[in-house]
């Protein structure tokens, strides 16, 4: 019976991870906002940009998109003086662009389509009419597969990604949710829904009666107004190594403001962000899942006054993961300059 029971245990774990981010969907649920975005700013349809998006990273798996968060495959040209990464494609080790940011690489993409000469005809045609993108992006040479304009066409039509050409970027993560209704018990989506659209609302509180003076309560009207404020600015951000949700904590707050925000634990925050305490610091990192083991980055300087555990947010990695890199007993401290690595293992001396 222990056996049967393990055995579903293990199938059920394999189901569960088999929802990670890595999917189509799962990159349709993160990229969304960014190909609407890019629409609005550059008049390329947002089914389009996340076709591409799909393809070119095979929904986010791509060894550009993970490592250089590069999503459209650009290669570097001449006009490129950013971050370079070398990576086999039409020919062994050609020269990719590197971006600090995925957002960065839509960004880019869209630059890429709308000041080049070959593109120019593409922005003659209707913004609804993704077909006709599809195939003049082809016949503009975007690329060499003979099937490009109907594998693309195939990804919007499999996915419905003509949804995101009719909504916009107030009004896309609806969309989202819309197109994946189970996305409601998912708490982490449902503050990124909320925050969408809390800009510039007014806060609404309430406020325990306490039998005191008039000027006392305002104190305390104030204070927690004052708290409401402070959370509902509170943006979830993708970080740069792996995409991973964060936060920036805008002013000194206890953890137990977040957990509540977020519906996330204070134990399980502790645990992924290996904090002692629950008083957050100003400008605090603060992971909203597990870090990764690696550094999207090779290695790193550290800074006067740095911790190992600064250092390990900044980059999101996994503390431990950090000293076994760096050949560090656990609560040694870094020295200023000190070469930090973060993906490969410190060589022997």
């Amino acid at each position: 019976m222990k056996k049967i029971f393990f055995a579903l245990a293990l199938i059920l774990f394999a189901k569960f991870n088999a929802q990670g981010w890595k999917t189509d969907e799962q990159y349709i649920q993160k990229f969304a906002t960014y190909a609407v975005e890019e629409m609005e700013k550059y008049k390329i349809p947002a089914s389009i940009t996340l076709a591409q998006g799909l393809l070119e990273t095979g929904g986010g798996q791509s060894r550009l998109a993970q490592q250089g968060n590069n999503h459209f495959g650009i290669k570097c040209k001449e006009d490129w003086n950013g971050k370079t990464m070398t990576h086999t494609d039409d020919a062994p080790n050609e020269c990719f662009r590197v971006y600090d940011d995925p957002r960065d690489s839509y960004e880019d993409h869209s630059k890429f389509l709308a000041y080049r000469p070959y593109y120019v005809n593409l922005f003659k045609l209707d913004m609804m009419d993704y077909k006709a993108w599809a195939h003049g992006l082809k016949k503009a040479g975007y690329a060499t597969n003979p099937r490009y304009a109907y594998i693309l066409i195939d990804k919007i039509e499999k996915n419905k990604l003509y949804e995101f050409d009719k909504t916009n970027s107030r009004e896309v993560l609806y969309a989202v949710l819309k197109m994946y209704p189970d996305l409601k018990n998912d708490r982490i989506f449902m503050a990124r829904l909320d925050q969408s659209g809390s800009s510039g609302n007014p806060v609404t509180v309430k406020v325990p009666y306490e039998q005191t003076s008039y000027a006392k309560q305002q104190k305390n009207v104030e204070k927690i107004v004052s708290k409401a404020e402070t959370l509902q600015s509170i943006l979830i951000k993708s970080h740069p190594n792996g995409g991973k949700k964060f936060v920036i904590v805008p002013e000194d707050i206890d953890l137990a403001a977040i957990s509540k925000k977020f519906q996330i634990t204070e134990t399980t925050l502790m645990k992924w962000n290996e904090l002692n305490g629950t008083q957050l610091k100003r400008n605090d990192i603060l992971f909203l899942e597990h870090k990764s083991s690696t550094g999207n980055v090779a290695t790193y300087k550290a800074q006067v006054g740095e911790s190992m555990h600064d250092i390990a947010q900044k980059f999101g990695i996994k503390l431990k993961k950090l000293y076994s890199k760096n050949r560090m007993d656990y609560g040694q401290q870094p020295t200023s300059g000190q070469l930090i690595y973060l993906q490969s293992k410190k060589p022997k001396k």
